[in-house]
């Protein structure tokens, strides 16, 4: 494997961590957003509270990994997308301020607007990320700087499919998740809720998969052709996780849903990785051409070795005391 390639693939797995926790994250926010009392809404800020600001991390890391290793990607793609992109650093700014806000409000009117604008932005943003990811898969976004159309680019039914695809997965692992953390906190009618919420939100966010690849067949043939032949055992591994959460959530398991659902959309972010590969921005820079120089790579694979030892056993460690209850930040939803 070459240094560029080795890259690539911490790339990879910032962006499917983020994909993970990230999307998990946002998608609390569009339950909270759409929740018809306040019980759901507790549960939310129970579960998401000391780990909400953590999930960013992963974002962080990919920018940095990106500008660091892909130099001349980040210019191409930062100076094309910016107008979503702008948006979607808008939305994450304006969510934390509302999830932020909604806890000290005095008033029942501010802490009404901050929930709202936390639900919309826990909307809007990974729905403007989606939109990024569907450009570059869709070809339009060209070497250079600001080469690429700033508005067509990201206005197109790949991009908009794309996005609402990032809506609807967030919104399913979040479900899932909090399925798990109703189950913690002792509440069986929030069980049932989430349970209900995650078996729609696994129906919509299939059905948007199916109508993503149609589209991505029509509009980016060769991508679609490598995701449906060497990227076609990581589409039916997400297929078969998929299945597996529906049978038990279904069946009121009580383990086994969060990591079949992780598995799902993780199989989905390395199929697309596979399928794009050896292209860091189709159909013409390639990884190896995007790469900056030797000396960088080996320092980032190195400061990503550190990061692996420090920072994800400390990660780890805070999720692990959040599932144990032993870290919380707001109080657990009383019990009906």
């Amino acid at each position: 494997m070459t240094l560029a390639n080795a890259v690539a693939v911490v790339l990879v797995v910032g962006i499917t961590m983020y994909a993970l926790f990230g999307g998990a994250d946002f998608g609390a926010g569009f339950w909270s957003l759409f929740a018809g009392s306040r019980r759901p809404r507790e549960l939310i800020d129970w579960a998401i509270g000391p780990v909400w600001e953590a999930n960013h991390v992963w974002l962080i890391f990919v920018l940095v990994v990106l500008w660091t290793g892909f130099p001349s990607a980040f210019e191409a793609i930062f100076s094309t997308l910016f107008i979503p992109l702008s948006l979607a650093a808008l939305g994450i700014v304006l969510r934390g301020s509302g999830f932020a806000f909604h806890k000290t409000a005095r008033r029942v009117r501010g802490r009404g607007l901050a929930e709202r604008l936390f639900g919309l932005s826990s909307l809007l943003t990974p729905f403007f990320l989606g939109t990024v990811v569907g450009a570059i898969a869709g070809g339009r976004v060209p070497t250079g700087n600001a080469t690429g159309d700033a508005v067509s680019s990201w206005l197109n039914l790949l991009s908009l499919v794309t996005g609402a695809l990032f809506v609807a997965t967030g919104a399913y692992l979040s479900a899932v998740f909090l399925v798990s953390d109703a189950r913690r906190a002792g509440a069986p009618d929030l069980e049932r809720y989430f349970r209900d919420r995650a078996l729609a939100a696994a129906l919509v966010t299939g059905a948007l998969a199916a109508v993503g690849l149609v589209v991505l067949r029509a509009d980016a043939r060769p991508l679609f052709d490598k995701l449906t032949t060497r990227g076609l055992p990581l589409v039916l591994l997400s297929l078969a996780c998929g299945v597996a959460v529906l049978v038990l959530l279904c069946r009121g398991a009580a383990r086994g849903g969060r990591v079949l659902a992780a598995g799902a959309v993780a199989a989905v972010v390395w199929g697309w990785a596979v399928a794009q590969h050896p292209y860091m921005l189709p159909p013409s820079l390639t990884v190896s051409e995007a790469a900056a120089p030797s000396a960088t790579l080996k320092a980032l694979l190195g400061v990503f070795g550190v990061a692996v030892i420090v920072v994800l056993p400390s990660i780890a460690l805070l999720f692990t005391l959040v599932q144990r209850s032993i870290v919380e930040e707001a109080s657990q939803p009383a019990q009906e």
